[in-house]
């Protein structure tokens, strides 16, 4: 009884409800489609550096699908039975989550994918100490511990982003995203801020004429052939599935090169061994640190990093004047925490 009595105090401190509060939905005959707004905790594992976190959502942001609004990062959902709207705000213990749902059955998914989006499931500790082996990055590591990898709440969404983005910069990226989003995607209605629509699934963009999307040639060519591979379930890029087989893929279709397949495999797929060799922040960040300069050098001297190539790419981007690497200006809540309040 003891033990039992710890569990609910835990889950009450984490979740902000009750384990009976939760299981609630589940016992009911009829498991309720009502619409609804809760509050959560998100813990996770300290170290975990906030700045570089939010500060790479924040600065990517699609303006009507995401923003950063009074210290929180904001987006829209699709989830199975509806959509929703998150608020993520970092605090020094956990990360405060704000739900809004259609339909609150898609609470559990929501959290899922609010977790995965944050990568609060890293090993942070065990992710340090071996990059912590390397000389170059480990005053990098003790400068800033607990680094985590950005990733997507929609595999299909990013990867239709990524091909977008590729060759661009970070704005021209999100202006060819927003017009997209505005042009073909779900309405939303936001009254506590500024979201205006779910990005379109692939579904959706599949019916498009690629003759009205304002990209050049090649671009359009490879962002419909991703899209046609997607809609039509031959590309799976959900967590579960072959990361080797999936880049293999992705290769294969035309006018997406190393680029696009390892940032995929990084923030869509979640492999924490993705490394993004021939990006050019990466680049520039080997050459100030001594680092070999090229793309195939570089990732031979990344073989010493693994299995963790995708955190240590996370200190290597901050090592650059960006801001992915900091949180707005005015919305600063909290910086790299240890687990203690500040």
């Amino acid at each position: 009884m003891k033990g039992s009595s710890s569990a609910a105090r835990s889950t009450a401190k984490f979740f902000g409800l009750t384990p009976s509060e939760l299981r609630k939905p589940a016992l009911r005959r009829q498991p309720s489609a009502a619409s609804g707004s809760l509050v959560l905790r998100l813990p996770y594992r300290a170290p975990l550096c906030q700045d570089g976190l939010f500060g790479h959502l924040a600065a990517t942001a699609v303006p009507g699908v995401e923003e950063w609004r009074a210290g929180a990062y904001r987006r829209t959902l699709r989830l199975p039975r509806g959509h929703g709207i998150v608020a993520l705000r970092p605090r020094p213990e956990y990360i405060n989550c704000r739900l809004t749902l259609t339909d609150l059955r898609d609470v559990s998914t929501a959290i899922a994918r609010c977790r995965w989006l944050l990568d609060l499931d890293a090993d942070p500790v065990a992710v340090d100490d071996l990059l912590h082996t390397d000389s170059v990055l480990a005053p990098l590591v003790d400068k800033v511990p607990g680094r985590r990898v950005p990733r997507t709440v929609d595999a299909d969404e990013f990867a239709v982003r990524a091909v977008l983005g590729q060759q661009v910069p970070t704005t021209a990226a999100r202006t060819r995203a927003t017009r997209l989003v505005v042009a073909h995607g779900h309405p939303m209605s936001d009254p506590a801020g500024g979201l205006t629509h779910v990005f379109p699934d692939v579904a959706t963009l599949a019916t498009l004429d690629p003759a009205t999307l304002a990209v050049p040639q090649a671009r359009r060519t490879a962002l419909f052939a991703l899209i046609d591979a997607l809609s039509r379930d031959e590309i799976d890029l959900s967590a579960g599935s072959d990361w080797r087989q999936v880049r293999a893929q992705l290769a294969e279709l035309p006018g997406i090169g190393p680029w696009t397949v390892e940032t995929i495999a990084m923030r869509a797929l979640g492999d924490p061994n993705a490394f993004v060799s021939t990006d050019l922040g990466i680049r520039r960040a080997a050459r100030d640190l001594g680092l070999p300069g090229t793309p195939s050098a570089l990732a031979e001297r990344a073989a010493a990093w693994r299995p963790w190539r995708a955190y240590a790419a996370q200190h290597l981007w901050a090592t650059n004047d960006h801001a992915i690497n900091r949180l707005p200006a005015g919305g600063k809540d909290c910086s790299c925490t240890e687990g203690t309040p500040p």
